[in-house]
């Protein structure tokens, strides 16, 4: 067998398949948060390399559904749904979901304490989806009244997307891909592609038709702007509460048998 060393033959990464973001921003987004095309040269692959880890798979090979995020992720929802369970059981039994003036009598009991607990669940469920936000958006203006429960859905629906961007500017998509189906954050990152990209999150924020908390997620991954996307949150926000949380939450108040 010859003993003769030569260059080790290597072979081309398709052109036509855009390298998956990495932490932070990987990749060069052009303007408004669009990616810029790759670049002529691709960078080369040896034979016999290992093939490349998803960023939603641990580096330790562990499989993904024992990832401790992931499983959280796929639980939490059902954990909110018997933790909402349990407060209706408790409510029916100690009358306090008898009708709408037992439930803001109790709330009002609370004191200070009542606004702290709903800001801090709305926050946290705009982070991480342990109750559904939409449930609790609805829920504002029934427990608080149209104003201040719509005060209070602004407040805690604006923190909670400030810290998704935060979170994903700094941790990439690695973290996202465990919280969120891989099959969507796949469906909304071509939206980053695009160069109206800015514009098309803030008609996204307005209207509530789009997943807001993954949208914010996906855009702290590009080269948006702080400030913009301040901007683009707090000015969009209002319009889809109002449509969402008001509107809905009259329904109920409409046909519940209170």
């Amino acid at each position: 067998m010859s003993t003769a060393t030569g260059s080790v033959p290597v072979i081309a990464r398709p052109l036509d398949r855009a390298p998956r973001l990495t932490r932070g921003a990987a990749l060069a987004h052009g303007p408004a948060g669009a990616h810029t095309a790759p670049s002529s040269v691709d960078p080369v692959l040896s034979v016999g390399s290992a093939p490349a880890t998803s960023a939603a798979a641990p580096a330790d090979g562990v499989p993904s559904r024992r990832d401790p995020v992931r499983l959280a992720a796929r639980l939490s929802p059902l954990l909110g749904l018997a933790i909402s369970a349990t407060l209706v059981v408790w409510g029916l039994q100690t009358g306090v979901l008898q009708s709408l003036e037992n439930l803001q009598a109790f709330i009002g009991s609370l004191g200070a304490w009542g606004p702290v607990v709903f800001l801090l669940a709305s926050t946290a469920s705009v982070v991480f989806p342990i109750v559904p936000a939409g449930l609790l958006v609805i829920a504002g203006p029934v427990l608080f009244g149209a104003l201040e429960g719509t005060v209070y859905n602004y407040v805690a629906v604006c923190a909670g997307s400030l810290l998704n961007f935060l979170i994903a500017r700094h941790v990439g998509l690695s973290l996202i891909e465990r919280i969120f189906s891989e099959r969507t954050v796949e469906k909304f990152l071509g939206w980053t592609r695009s160069a109206h990209f800015t514009r098309a999150f803030a008609l996204a924020i307005t209207l509530p038709v789009a997943p807001d908390d993954l949208l914010c997620y996906i855009a702290g991954t590009t080269r948006m702007r702080w400030r913009t996307y301040v901007l683009i949150i707090l000015l969009c926000k209002p319009w889809a509460l109002i449509a969402y949380g008001l509107g809905i939450s009259a329904l109920v108040l409409r046909y519940l048998p209170w």
